[in-house]
Order: C-alpha cells, then sequence, then structure tokens
C-alpha cells in the first residue's frame, strides 16, 4: 500500500490534557502543550504541524487540564482545514461517556473516546503527545508498521543516559522487535555496545484500529490497571510479542535526529536554549519542513537607540530569536529568545534569558538565566538571576539554577 494511501486511511489523536507539575509556574494558567515555546509557537505546534507536513489531516485532540489557552490558540492558529473535504481538527474535552470521571491516564483518554474510533473506521490509527519537540515525517512510521506484523509500531529515540529513567526504556532484535520494556525504571538498560545511550519511546503510537479497541476494551477491565500505555498497554504487547520500534534516525547518516520531551523547568529552558546555538541542531528555518502557528498582527520587530542625558544608546541584539513588535530601545540582548511585543529600555541587558510576551524590562535592569511569562514588568534596577538567595525568596528556582517569574507579575509592587 502506498504511503498516500495509508495516510488517508489515518486518524490521528493528540494527547493535550497535561497538567506539567513539573514546569510550575509556566502551567499555572495553562496546559503543558500550551506553554509558548521559541518566540512564535506553543508546544503543541511542533506536533500539529508534523501532521500538516505528513499530510495528516484528520485530528482530534484530546483536551483536560485548564484548557483554555489551549483551545483559544488552537482556534486562532489552526483552523485552516477543508472540512468539505473530509479534513479536520477538533478538541475533544472528556465526554462521560463511559462513567463521571475524567482521564485517568493515557489509554483511558483514548478508551474513553472509542465512540469516535467507531465513527470514523480508520484503518490506523495515530497516537501522539502533544508536549515534544522535534521533526517527523509519520508517513514512514505509517510505512514502516506495514512492513511489520505487529499489533503496534512505536517510535524510538536514542537519548543519553543521564535523564533516561523519565521514559520508557526499549530493548529491541536486530529486526525492531521490541523485546523489553520498562517505563521509567531507576537503573535503565543502556544500548548494546554504547553504555553511554538508550533507546526510548517517544510517545508516537501506530494501531491497526480493531486491534487498538481490543486493547483499550481489555484493559478498562481491569481494575489496578494505570490505563496508561507505557505502564499498561505497552508491556502487555511486548510480552505478546506484537510491538515494534521504529528508529527515529536519519535515512542517510543512521544519525539520531533531535527530539525533546519538554518535562521540566530545566529541559524547557535547555531546548529552548538549543534554538540561538551558533548552529542548532533543531532548525526553524528549514524551508523544506515549516512550523506554522498563529501569528498576531503586530508590527515587525525594531531595534533603536535609547536617549540619554549623554546621547544615544544603541540597542544591541546578539545570537538571539526575538518576535515581531518587540522594541530593543537602547538596552542590550544576547544569547536569548524574546517574545512578541517586548521592551527592553535603555542600559538594561538580557542575557541566556527566555522573555515571554508583552514583558517590560525597566532602564538599568539585569536579567540572566531566566524564564520571564506573559506581561511582566521588570522595574528600572532590579536584577533577577545574580543572587539565588534573593530570587528563592521571590521567585521558583530550577534545579539547575534558572529563575522563572510567573504570569502577570508587575514587579514594581514588589
Amino acid at each position: 500500500m502506498s504511503i498516500r494511501k495509508l495516510v488517508r486511511g489515518t486518524l490521528t489523536l493528540i494527547l493535550a490534557g497535561g497538567q506539567g507539575q513539573r514546569l510550575y509556574p509556566l502551567t499555572r494558567d495553562r496546559s503543558k502543550p500550551a506553554v509558548p515555546f521559541g518566540s512564535a509557537y506553543r508546544i503543541i505546534d511542533f506536533t500539529l504541524s508534523n501532521c500538516i507536513n505528513s499530510g495528516l489531516r484528520q485530528i482530534y485532540v484530546l483536551t483536560q487540564y485548564k484548557s483554555f489557552s489551549l483551545d483559544q490558540h488552537l482556534q486562532r492558529g489552526w483552523n485552516i482545514f477543508s472540512y468539505e473535504a473530509g479534513e479536520f481538527l477538533y478538541r475533544i474535552p472528556p465526554q462521560h461517556r463511559v462513567g463521571q470521571r475524567w482521564y485517568g491516564g493515557t489509554a483511558d483518554a483514548v478508551y474513553q473516546n472509542i465512540y469516535l474510533l467507531e465513527n470514523r473506521k480508520p484503518d490506523h490509527v495515530l497516537i501522539l503527545s502533544g508536549d515534544h519537540i522535534y521533526r517527523m515525517d509519520y508517513g514512514k512510521l505509517l510505512e514502516f508498521h506495514a512492513g511489520h506484523k505487529g499489533c503496534m509500531s512505536l517510535a524510538a529515540a536514542v537519548v543519553p543516559r543521564q535523564g533516561a529513567a523519565e521514559f520508557g526504556i526499549l530493548e529491541v532484535d536486530e529486526t525492531w522487535k521490541v523485546v523489553g520494556f520498562a517505563e521509567k525504571p531507576a537503573n535503565p538498560k543502556t544500548i548494546p555496545g554504547d553504555p553511554d545511550h538508550c533507546l526510548v519511546n517517544m510517545g508516537v503510537y501506530i494501531f491497526e484500529t480493531a486491534d487498538l479497541v481490543r486493547e483499550l476494551s481489555q484493559d478498562a477491565r481491569i481494575p489496578d490497571s494505570h490505563h496508561d500505555f507505557g505502564k499498561n498497554i505497552i508491556p502487555q504487547l511486548v510480552d505478546k510479542g506484537e510491538v515494534y520500534a521504529y528508529p527515529f534516525r536519519a535515512s542517510d547518516t543512521h544519525e539520531p535526529r533531535y527530539w525533546r520531551d519538554i518535562g521540566t523547568l530545566d529541559s524547557y529552558y535547555e531546548t529552548t536554549m538549543d534554538l540561538v546555538s551558533r548552529k542548532p541542531r533543531f532548525d526553524l528555518y528549514d524551508p523544506r519542513w515549516r512550523f506554522r502557528a498563529w501569528q498576531p498582527p503586530v508590527p515587525p520587530f525594531k531595534s533603536a537607540h535609547g536617549f540619554t542625558e549623554d546621547g544615544k544608546l544603541p540597542g544591541v541584539v546578539a545570537d538571539s530569536i526575538v518576535g515581531g513588535g518587540t522594541v530593543i530601545s537602547g538596552g542590550h540582548v544576547e544569547h536569548s529568545v524574546l517574545g512578541r511585543s517586548v521592551r527592553v529600555n535603555s542600559y538594561s541587558s538580557v542575557t541566556e534569558s527566555i522573555l515571554m510576551d508583552h514583558v517590560q524590562v525597566g532602564r538599568y535592569a539585569k536579567v540572566h538565566r531566566c524564564i520571564i511569562d506573559k506581561n511582566v514588568i521588570i522595574p528600572e534596577g532590579m536584577e533577577i538571576g545574580f543572587d539565588r538567595a534573593k530570587d528563592e525568596s521571590m521567585f521558583t528556582v530550577s534545579d539547575g539554577g534558572v529563575v522563572v517569574v510567573p504570569k502577570n507579575m508587575d514587579l514594581s509592587e514588589v
């Protein structure tokens, strides 16, 4: 079967209800997939862009936790489908069709929406997470699945052993059949011959529809199940010899491709900083695979002189990404990512930081290794990111020392 036919027969479900407790306070008012990323995007835009670039245009987004911000973003930025041509993107909160309860796990979220599969009757169901940063052609995953005789295929990424305990760890044979799986083990097994790396589950699954319905229905009848793909569904299918792993690597060099799970404040910060490195491993500017998002009607970025008693002070921007509507007026911005309509005033300094939309940095203020959420006002002369004890008394500070200022704070009143 051609990739085109495989894609046309596939229904996509995106799990986007994650609470993201380890990303607090960025998730205080929004779900994890709705967290802004890379100046112009929300995290979910990368999964959705992968779908569009792969030709997948029948999409359900399963929402739950504080979904208004995500709903608003999807309505503004992803109203691009031709419903008359059979394309769609629908947001599906818990419907209480199988009881008066919320989604109780990743598998349960899909199980509670089995009626969607019964209505659409797709050949395949692609299940994705809405909180990862990567570039993937899902058509190749579908082709891989069609070439193997498994109930399920999942995408597998290579990650450093340090930190791998946060993921599901895979063991595969020479045919890429999964012969071992452990969900978040304390001592993850490494790749044979490579003691520094592990093969992990990316949270990208493809099923034959009938197989998915059967497995979810069986799991729903197990009282002590977590109703989770990683904890229940995958281990059960691995024991049956029904799971194959699709290696997420470059077809020409076989090198691992870029994939990041935005699970913590430090991973969010580090992944964002990857964008402004001299040779970024994840390139937003590749014309062969565009990432799209809602773009508000704001003017272009402007770097301007700040006028002082001594004359003009130039606005300087180096090794940074800056959103539209932002004005650097006599301030200094280096190795940072700024959102839209940010104002950086004279004599101020922003280094190695993330500033989201509508942040104002007053004259003589200094910001270093910070994440500043939307609508924050930093008053004249304030310094953030230089005195950990002082920062911890006022803000959240990550394990890696990144200071996080929550949304809507007017620090002139602190």
